[in-house]
């Protein structure tokens, strides 16, 4: 009965199934990244776009002061329709150098405004015009200047006012002295010579006036950096 028991008994089952070896050649860990095509530049083969910290900034140019500005007007300007503030518009007449590079050309837009306008007085006095430049438009963008101004001044109208007068006075007398003899003369002659001064206060009035295309000139104050 021994030996009947102990041939009944049968070997225990394993806990778990031994797993079967992985097959030659098969990659084991994690798989490999994905190529998403962002792979840096082979050495010596510069990149498509620089870095924005290796682009280099344009040069700047400095306009020293007292340089002198030669412009053209675009538009007339005279004592009789323009008073001090009123703007202007003119072109230049000679392109702008710095060290033998042009850096402002011929037919650039300026702007300015005038300082001065007035007419002369009926019988004496001279009328006066200033201008002055304040900027000018280039490759979009406007810069501020600072100029000297230029100014132009009637001729003094003495010398006519005293030719109308003493004409018309000599008219006078001469028209008098045929009327009533010497009397007469000296009567014609204060009435022509009022007739005269009175004639000089109403055409004596002088003014400027700048037509389109006037040549005027300017000196910059202070240097501009472009």
């Amino acid at each position: 009965m021994l030996l009947i028991g102990c041939g009944s008994k049968t070997a225990p089952q394993q806990s778990s199934q031994q797993q079967p070896p992985a097959q030659a050649g098969q990659q084991q860990g994690p798989p490999p990244a994905e190529d998403t095509g962002n792979a840096a530049p082979p050495a010596g083969r510069p990149s498509a776009l620089a870095p924005e910290a290796d682009r280099q900034p344009a040069a700047k140019v400095t306009i020293p002061g007292g340089t002198t500005l030669r412009v053209r007007l675009a538009e007339s300007v005279s004592t009789t329709r323009n008073r001090a503030g009123d703007h202007f518009s003119a072109t230049l007449d000679r392109a702008l150098a710095v060290d033998g590079k042009t850096v402002v050309p011929k037919g650039t837009t300026f702007s300015g405004h005038v300082t001065s306008s007035a007419p002369s007085g009926r019988l004496r006095g001279r009328a006066l015009l200033g201008l002055t430049l304040d900027s000018f438009h280039l490759d979009g963008k406007t810069y501020r200047i600072d100029t000297s101004s230029t100014s132009r001044v009637s001729a003094s109208h003495k010398k006519r006012n005293l030719g109308l007068i003493a004409g018309i006075g000599g008219l006078g007398a001469a028209i008098g002295a045929i009327a009533g003899g010497g009397k007469g003369a000296l009567i014609g002659a204060g009435a022509g010579a009022a007739a005269g001064t009175a004639g000089a206060a109403i055409t004596g009035k002088r003014n400027v006036s700048l037509p389109v295309e006037t040549l005027l000139t300017f000196t910059l104050r202070s240097p501009v950096t472009l």
